[in-house]
Protein backbone atom coordinates (compact mmCIF):
# COMPACT_ATOMS: atom_id res chain seq x y z
CA UNK A 1 0.00 0.00 0.00
CA UNK A 2 1.03 3.36 -1.17
CA UNK A 3 1.85 5.84 2.24
CA UNK A 4 0.82 9.23 2.26
CA UNK A 5 4.37 10.67 1.98
CA UNK A 6 4.95 8.13 -1.18
CA UNK A 7 2.74 9.42 -3.40
CA UNK A 8 3.35 12.63 -2.27
CA UNK A 9 6.97 12.55 -3.00
CA UNK A 10 6.03 10.74 -6.52
CA UNK A 11 4.39 13.81 -7.78
CA UNK A 12 6.39 16.53 -6.03
CA UNK A 13 9.58 14.59 -6.89
CA UNK A 14 9.58 15.60 -10.48
CA UNK A 15 6.15 18.29 -11.03
CA UNK A 16 7.09 19.10 -14.22
CA UNK A 17 6.19 15.72 -15.58
CA UNK A 18 3.21 15.55 -13.16
CA UNK A 19 1.89 18.76 -14.51
CA UNK A 20 2.37 17.49 -18.00
CA UNK A 21 0.66 14.05 -17.34
CA UNK A 22 -2.67 16.15 -15.96
CA UNK A 23 -2.21 18.15 -19.16
CA UNK A 24 -2.26 15.54 -21.61
CA UNK A 25 -5.59 14.35 -19.87
CA UNK A 26 -8.19 14.54 -22.69
CA UNK A 27 -10.58 15.87 -20.72
CA UNK A 28 -7.87 18.46 -19.45
CA UNK A 29 -6.57 18.93 -23.19
CA UNK A 30 -10.14 19.37 -24.71
CA UNK A 31 -10.92 22.12 -22.08
CA UNK A 32 -7.68 24.40 -21.98
CA UNK A 33 -7.94 24.26 -25.90
CA UNK A 34 -11.46 25.64 -25.86
CA UNK A 35 -10.46 28.69 -23.07
CA UNK A 36 -7.09 29.20 -25.22
CA UNK A 37 -9.11 29.64 -28.23
CA UNK A 38 -12.14 31.70 -26.80
CA UNK A 39 -10.79 33.85 -24.16
CA UNK A 40 -9.09 36.35 -26.42
CA UNK A 41 -13.24 37.45 -27.50
CA UNK A 42 -14.00 38.40 -24.01
CA UNK A 43 -13.97 41.81 -23.90
CA UNK A 44 -15.83 42.48 -20.62
CA UNK A 45 -17.33 40.81 -17.65
CA UNK A 46 -20.43 40.41 -19.32
CA UNK A 47 -18.61 38.42 -22.07
CA UNK A 48 -17.02 35.87 -19.55
CA UNK A 49 -20.20 35.61 -17.78
CA UNK A 50 -21.71 34.68 -21.05
CA UNK A 51 -20.18 31.96 -21.96
CA UNK A 52 -20.03 28.87 -19.29
CA UNK A 53 -17.58 27.04 -20.46
CA UNK A 54 -14.38 30.18 -19.81
CA UNK A 55 -16.14 31.11 -16.59
CA UNK A 56 -16.08 27.58 -15.05
CA UNK A 57 -12.81 26.93 -16.56
CA UNK A 58 -11.25 30.00 -14.35
CA UNK A 59 -13.33 29.16 -11.52
CA UNK A 60 -11.96 26.00 -11.36
CA UNK A 61 -8.37 27.34 -12.03
CA UNK A 62 -8.46 29.76 -8.74
CA UNK A 63 -9.96 27.32 -6.34
CA UNK A 64 -13.08 28.76 -6.77
CA UNK A 65 -15.78 25.60 -7.90
CA UNK A 66 -17.92 25.81 -5.01
CA UNK A 67 -18.75 29.79 -5.53
CA UNK A 68 -19.77 29.61 -9.32
CA UNK A 69 -23.28 29.36 -8.94
CA UNK A 70 -22.98 33.14 -6.61
CA UNK A 71 -22.59 35.08 -10.38
CA UNK A 72 -23.69 38.60 -8.59
CA UNK A 73 -21.21 37.52 -5.80
CA UNK A 74 -18.46 37.01 -8.65
CA UNK A 75 -19.68 39.85 -10.84
CA UNK A 76 -18.96 42.43 -7.79
CA UNK A 77 -15.43 40.65 -6.94
CA UNK A 78 -14.44 40.96 -10.82
CA UNK A 79 -15.92 44.66 -11.47
CA UNK A 80 -14.15 46.31 -8.23
CA UNK A 81 -11.03 44.97 -9.00
CA UNK A 82 -8.02 45.10 -6.44
CA UNK A 83 -6.52 48.58 -6.83
CA UNK A 84 -8.45 50.02 -3.76
CA UNK A 85 -8.07 48.42 -0.31
CA UNK A 86 -11.86 48.84 -0.21
CA UNK A 87 -12.34 46.47 -2.97
CA UNK A 88 -14.69 43.74 -2.04
CA UNK A 89 -11.95 41.36 -3.24
CA UNK A 90 -9.50 43.02 -0.45
CA UNK A 91 -11.91 42.94 1.93
CA UNK A 92 -12.04 39.03 1.69
CA UNK A 93 -9.89 37.06 3.52
CA UNK A 94 -9.64 34.15 0.68
CA UNK A 95 -7.14 35.03 -2.03
CA UNK A 96 -8.20 33.17 -4.50
CA UNK A 97 -10.68 35.67 -5.06
CA UNK A 98 -8.01 38.84 -5.73
CA UNK A 99 -6.12 35.85 -7.65
CA UNK A 100 -8.97 35.76 -10.41
CA UNK A 101 -8.69 39.44 -10.67
CA UNK A 102 -5.23 39.44 -11.00
CA UNK A 103 -5.17 36.98 -13.85
CA UNK A 104 -8.20 38.75 -15.51
CA UNK A 105 -8.73 42.27 -14.41
CA UNK A 106 -11.26 43.47 -16.57
CA UNK A 107 -11.75 46.61 -13.57
CA UNK A 108 -7.87 47.94 -14.41
CA UNK A 109 -7.30 46.49 -18.15
CA UNK A 110 -10.62 46.52 -19.70
CA UNK A 111 -11.23 45.19 -22.84
CA UNK A 112 -7.57 44.07 -23.25
CA UNK A 113 -7.29 41.96 -19.65
CA UNK A 114 -7.67 38.56 -21.49
CA UNK A 115 -4.61 39.56 -23.85
CA UNK A 116 -2.17 38.98 -20.81
CA UNK A 117 0.11 36.19 -20.30
CA UNK A 118 -1.68 35.61 -16.95
CA UNK A 119 -4.88 35.82 -18.87
CA UNK A 120 -3.99 32.71 -20.64
CA UNK A 121 -0.82 31.25 -19.49
CA UNK A 122 -0.63 31.91 -16.19
CA UNK A 123 -5.05 30.42 -16.01
CA UNK A 124 -4.01 27.25 -17.75
CA UNK A 125 -1.03 26.58 -15.60
CA UNK A 126 -3.04 27.57 -12.81
CA UNK A 127 -6.06 24.78 -14.03
CA UNK A 128 -3.47 21.62 -14.64
CA UNK A 129 -2.05 22.39 -10.89
CA UNK A 130 -5.81 22.27 -9.62
CA UNK A 131 -6.77 19.42 -11.30
CA UNK A 132 -3.65 17.74 -10.12
CA UNK A 133 -4.24 18.16 -6.41
CA UNK A 134 -7.99 17.35 -6.57
CA UNK A 135 -6.77 13.93 -9.04
CA UNK A 136 -4.44 13.20 -5.95
CA UNK A 137 -7.12 13.87 -3.53
CA UNK A 138 -9.42 11.18 -4.76
CA UNK A 139 -7.00 8.43 -3.76
CA UNK A 140 -5.62 10.17 -0.90
CA UNK A 141 -6.95 13.50 0.84
CA UNK A 142 -3.33 13.86 2.66
CA UNK A 143 -2.17 14.50 -0.27
CA UNK A 144 -3.95 16.58 -1.67
CA UNK A 145 -3.47 19.22 1.82
CA UNK A 146 0.18 18.53 1.46
CA UNK A 147 0.02 19.61 -2.13
CA UNK A 148 -2.36 22.72 -1.54
CA UNK A 149 -0.07 23.50 1.65
CA UNK A 150 2.59 23.88 0.20
CA UNK A 151 1.07 26.22 -2.70
CA UNK A 152 -0.20 28.49 -0.68
CA UNK A 153 1.36 28.89 2.69
CA UNK A 154 4.38 30.75 1.18
CA UNK A 155 2.05 33.41 0.53
CA UNK A 156 0.98 33.58 4.32
CA UNK A 157 2.36 36.16 6.07
CA UNK A 158 0.95 36.24 9.60
CA UNK A 159 -0.22 32.82 12.12
CA UNK A 160 -4.25 34.26 11.45
CA UNK A 161 -3.49 33.36 7.64
CA UNK A 162 -3.09 29.50 8.31
CA UNK A 163 -6.27 29.75 10.53
CA UNK A 164 -8.17 31.40 8.29
CA UNK A 165 -8.11 28.98 5.63
CA UNK A 166 -9.41 25.39 6.85
CA UNK A 167 -7.29 23.34 4.53
CA UNK A 168 -4.08 25.48 5.64
CA UNK A 169 -5.28 24.99 9.15
CA UNK A 170 -5.80 21.47 9.09
CA UNK A 171 -2.74 20.17 7.55
CA UNK A 172 -1.45 22.88 10.62
CA UNK A 173 -2.77 20.90 13.60
CA UNK A 174 -1.98 17.59 12.14
CA UNK A 175 1.91 19.07 12.29
CA UNK A 176 0.83 20.44 16.01
CA UNK A 177 -0.81 17.57 16.77
CA UNK A 178 -3.41 18.63 18.30
CA UNK A 179 -7.48 18.29 17.73
CA UNK A 180 -9.85 19.42 15.71
CA UNK A 181 -11.47 20.96 18.94
CA UNK A 182 -8.39 23.29 19.14
CA UNK A 183 -10.11 25.38 15.80
CA UNK A 184 -12.85 26.49 18.26
CA UNK A 185 -10.30 27.89 20.91
CA UNK A 186 -9.76 31.32 21.05
CA UNK A 187 -8.24 32.82 17.86
CA UNK A 188 -5.63 34.91 19.28
CA UNK A 189 -4.61 31.96 21.54
CA UNK A 190 -4.38 29.70 18.07
CA UNK A 191 -2.47 32.12 16.59
CA UNK A 192 0.44 32.60 19.26
CA UNK A 193 0.32 28.57 19.88
CA UNK A 194 0.97 28.39 15.76
CA UNK A 195 3.39 31.27 15.53
CA UNK A 196 5.36 29.14 18.65
CA UNK A 197 5.12 26.15 16.80
CA UNK A 198 6.05 26.94 13.03
CA UNK A 199 8.38 29.66 11.94
CA UNK A 200 7.01 31.45 8.60
CA UNK A 201 10.03 31.80 7.48
CA UNK A 202 10.50 28.26 6.91
CA UNK A 203 7.39 28.26 4.16
CA UNK A 204 9.51 30.59 2.18
CA UNK A 205 12.24 27.48 2.32
CA UNK A 206 11.93 24.72 0.21
CA UNK A 207 13.72 22.75 1.76
CA UNK A 208 12.42 23.87 5.35
CA UNK A 209 8.62 23.10 3.55
CA UNK A 210 9.66 19.88 2.34
CA UNK A 211 10.86 18.28 5.60
CA UNK A 212 7.25 20.18 7.23
CA UNK A 213 5.50 18.45 4.81
CA UNK A 214 7.14 15.05 5.14
CA UNK A 215 6.34 15.14 8.88
CA UNK A 216 2.74 16.21 7.75
CA UNK A 217 2.39 12.91 5.45
CA UNK A 218 3.84 10.83 8.43
CA UNK A 219 0.73 12.05 10.94
CA UNK A 220 -1.38 11.74 8.54
CA UNK A 221 -1.00 8.78 7.78
CA UNK A 222 -0.78 7.92 11.08
CA UNK A 223 -4.13 9.40 12.08
CA UNK A 224 -6.07 8.34 9.17
CA UNK A 225 -4.61 4.95 8.46
CA UNK A 226 -7.57 3.11 10.13
CA UNK A 227 -10.10 5.49 9.64
CA UNK A 228 -12.75 5.67 7.04
CA UNK A 229 -11.84 9.71 6.23
CA UNK A 230 -14.54 11.20 4.42
CA UNK A 231 -12.24 14.07 2.49
CA UNK A 232 -15.78 15.80 1.79
CA UNK A 233 -16.14 17.16 5.19
CA UNK A 234 -12.98 19.23 4.39
CA UNK A 235 -12.92 19.46 0.71
CA UNK A 236 -16.03 20.32 -0.08
CA UNK A 237 -17.05 19.25 -3.74
CA UNK A 238 -14.84 19.71 -6.46
CA UNK A 239 -12.83 22.96 -5.83
CA UNK A 240 -11.22 21.95 -2.68
CA UNK A 241 -13.03 24.03 -0.13
CA UNK A 242 -16.17 24.58 1.94
CA UNK A 243 -17.87 27.35 1.98
CA UNK A 244 -17.72 29.77 5.04
CA UNK A 245 -20.36 30.96 7.16
CA UNK A 246 -19.33 34.68 6.57
CA UNK A 247 -18.80 34.09 3.20
CA UNK A 248 -22.53 32.69 2.46
CA UNK A 249 -23.81 35.43 4.57
CA UNK A 250 -21.87 37.88 2.12
CA UNK A 251 -23.40 35.97 -0.83
CA UNK A 252 -26.64 36.49 0.61
CA UNK A 253 -26.75 40.32 0.04
CA UNK A 254 -26.86 39.97 -3.28
CA UNK A 255 -29.10 38.54 -5.77
CA UNK A 256 -28.02 35.89 -7.74
CA UNK A 257 -27.52 35.85 -10.98
CA UNK A 258 -24.92 36.97 -13.29
CA UNK A 259 -26.52 39.43 -15.71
Amino acid sequence: MTTTFTSYRQITADLTTSLKRVTEKPDVARETEYYLAHIGNVKSIDDFFADPRLYDYAMKAHGLEDMGYAKAFMRKVLTEGVASDDAFANKLSDSRYTDLVKSLNFAADGAAATASDKARKGVTEKYARQTLEQDAGEDNAGVRLALYFERMAPGVTNAFGLLADEALAQVVRTIMQVPDAFAAADIDKQADAVSKAIDLKDLQDPQKMSKLMERFTALWELDHATSNYDPLALFGTQSGFGISSDLLLSINTLKLGGR
